[in-house]
């Protein structure tokens, strides 16, 4: 999930240097990230901002702010990816928030398997997917329920995010051993290749996870492609940054994508409290679409 980094250690401001980020091209800059990604930039993070765009202008080869605004008015959509990732972090884990997973793995699985049996089709969505870890992480559960009940179906889990980084990361599978940290030793052994080599120390996900989990680029401002609606939905620690009008916006939009009674799951810091009227709190942070 991409999230905004509140600190400079992560981003090494203390040696950063380059072109200053003045008041008129960060007042741009706080409007073109509002109105494309849904994220408000405080005036705190200004110096946050400025050290991860000196990156860019250098990959750019641009001498400064101004010019790096021009870029974005001349074709926005060019640089929107690259932008997001600049200034976000991708900040996830595999069975982030191990609740949710047990209500798949409980209760949610056994019965979309048992009513869709016979030719139906279960389809997920992993809204804002960073890394990669969190759609594997429900391949995991999904093939574990089918392989348990031998029930056969139509299954798939589509992950998205804005960022070209972490897309990337994502379709590789590849992860450092000491990511692993919420998965236990039998998921390791079952779900994981270890890396030789030159990947000593790395691990690639089981190709069957691959095969169940569909890696596409979306903004979820703008519009949506897929045919279809989804049974379930995880947005988790992505709204948090969005404001008002945006939050109730995207749950409005999620609510026509879900299949009736479907599931939305967000981040532990987040709430529809007060935002929408389209789904009833059911668990900690997980909501059901009322018919």
């Amino acid at each position: 999930m991409n999230a905004l980094v509140n600190n400079g250690d992560a981003v090494g401001l203390a040696g950063a240097t380059g072109p200053n980020l003045g008041e008129k091209e960060f007042g741009f800059l706080r409007e073109f990230v509002l109105q494309h990604c849904g994220i408000s930039l405080g005036d705190h993070k200004r110096q946050l901002v400025q050290g991860r765009l000196l990156r860019r202008l250098r990959a750019l080869n641009l001498s400064g702010f101004e010019a790096y605004c021009d870029l974005l008015r001349r074709d926005p959509e060019a640089e929107l990816g690259e932008l997001a990732s600049c200034i976000s972090t991708n900040v996830t884990s595999f069975f982030r928030e191990m609740h949710h997973y047990d209500m798949l793995i409980d209760e949610l699985l056994p019965r979309w398997l048992a009513e869709k049996r016979g030719g139906g089709r279960l389809r997920i969505w992993s809204a804002g997917c960073s890394t990669g870890e969190e759609p594997y992480a429900i391949a995991m559960v999904l093939a574990e329920a089918i392989e348990r009940t031998g029930i056969q179906i139509d299954a798939k889990i589509l992950a998205t995010d804005l960022s070209p980084q972490a897309l990337e990361a994502a379709r590789k599978g590849v992860y450092p051993v000491d990511r692993l940290g919420g998965v236990s030793d039998a998921r390791r052994k079952r779900w994981f290749l270890r890396g030789e080599g030159s990947f000593d120390g790395f691990v690639q996900v089981h190709p069957r996870l691959r095969e169940l989990v569909a890696i596409q680029p979306l903004n979820l401002l703008h519009e949506w492609p897929m045919q279809g609606k989804f049974d379930a939905i995880f947005c988790r620690n992505v709204v948090i940054y969005f404001d008002k009008p945006t939050k109730q916006r995207l749950f409005s939009r999620y609510a026509g994508m879900l299949e009736s009674h479907g599931y939305l799951f967000l981040g532990h810091s987040e709430s529809m409290y007060g935002l929408s009227e389209d789904f009833d709190l059911i668990g900690r942070t997980v909501y059901r679409k009322r018919t």
